[in-house]
């Protein structure tokens, strides 16, 4: 008999979207070195922010799990073992192994706490003296993505669970005294519309980078992509099919880049003006200091490289720190380019010579207009405006 079962209609390719690049790039490090934190994508309706994140898990290779674990527990490392699978290591037990895609778990808007975190079955547990757990979205994401699309309109504390686990790579269930623990490692993804709501700050920090994303204006790239998916929908299989080269290509070069990773060097030069532009910008805590570092050895890891300059450390600040300002409502300049003009001024020796010039003819006009007996006009004044009383003779 036929199945009546809908075949799955397979994921816009990843190597297909055009323009975007900040928000690629973002996805792509994240894949390289999960450590980084994850991604917050905003941006408006209709910019292939979910499309680029379902398109993200055909680029992850497929990972060994413990066949019928809930966890999708590794065979092999105990820091992805679920709690049973853990305790079947230690006793020696030989573990079945199958190998499947790497999961991609959306979060819905309307889940409760139970359904994410998952949920303890209190009667079994005092009658039969057994954890009888039921697992959420968070044990199922173990080892993959996790996405929440319009993230700004989930209630902040199922954000805070969330990020909580992904931060800590653990997930605790507590239930009337009965305790479960297990692996929640994943790549926290969450994406919204800025006109429809912002997350709070202390919610903004906990993702590692940020990325803002606008309609396409390139008349060539807008074009390239609606025909792209137009062909797609005519014909999804074929389509993907005739992308596979370069998807597999890209999928080559993301595993390579992982093993390269641990040979990636960052100098203490780097390292002393990321921490000082953070200083200057009087970012809160060090979570963005470390971000940077993480991101910048990833960028260099992925381009094939083992030591990270100047022009990788520039390319990845500004999605490391523009969530992580304060906002100002009536100052025109976004926070992305607050932290490029920073960089280039303290990494540019023409500007630092340039300010330096004229700091010092500032202080020679003050020292100037002191030996006349003038009092100073405060920077900025307009001509004309009180200087102040003259100094006593």
């Amino acid at each position: 008999m036929p199945s009546t079962k809908a075949a799955k209609k397979p994921n816009f390719p990843f190597s297909k979207i055009q323009g975007q690049e900040e928000m690629k790039l973002a996805l792509l490090l994240n894949v390289v070195d999960p450590n980084i934190g994850g991604v917050l994508i905003m941006g408006d309706r209709g910019t292939a922010k979910s499309v680029a994140v379902r398109a993200l898990v055909d680029m992850l290779p497929d990972i060994d799990v413990v066949e019928g674990d809930p966890f999708n527990s590794s065979p092999n490392d105990p820091k992805f073992m679920g709690p049973e699978v853990l305790q079947r290591f230690k006793n020696g037990e030989k573990l079945p192994t199958v190998r499947m895609r790497t999961p991609l778990v959306e979060l819905p808007l309307g889940a409760t706490e139970d359904r994410i975190c998952g949920t303890i079955d209190i009667e079994k547990a005092l009658t039969q003296g057994i954890k009888a757990y039921e697992p959420g979205l968070l044990a199922k994401a173990n080892r993959g993505i996790l996405y929440v699309d319009e993230v700004n309109l989930l209630d902040d504390g199922l954000v805070d669970v969330v990020l909580d686990s992904s931060a800590s790579g653990l997930n605790t269930v507590e239930r009337e005294g009965v305790s479960i623990v297990h692996p929640a490692r994943f790549i926290m993804i969450g994406s919204g519309n800025p006109q429809e709501g912002e997350l709070r700050p202390q919610l903004l920090d906990r993702f590692g980078m940020s990325v803002n994303v606008a309609t396409l204006q390139d008349t060539k790239q807008r074009t390239q992509m609606v025909l792209d998916r137009l062909a797609y929908e005519a014909d999804p299989d074929a389509f993907v099919d005739s992308c596979k080269a370069e998807q597999n290509a890209l999928t080559d070069k993301l595993e390579a880049a992982r093993q390269r990773l641990k040979s990636v060097k960052i100098s203490e030069e780097l390292q002393i003006l990321v921490s000082d532009i953070c200083s200057r910008l009087d970012v809160d805590g060090l979570r963005g200091d470390i971000v940077i570092n993480r991101a910048a050895k990833a960028l260099v890891a992925f381009e094939g490289r083992t030591e990270v300059t100047k022009a990788d450390v520039e390319r990845v600040i500004s999605g490391c720190l523009n969530h992580r300002l304060r906002k100002d409502p009536l100052d025109p300049i976004d926070n992305g380019t607050k932290v490029a003009i920073l960089f280039k001024r303290l990494t540019d020796p023409e500007i630092m010579k340039r300010e330096e010039e004229a700091k010092k003819k500032r202080e020679e006009a003050a020292a100037k207009a002191k030996a006349e007996g003038k009092a100073e006009r405060p920077a900025g004044a307009k001509a004309g405006a009180w200087a102040g009383l003259p100094p006593r003779r």
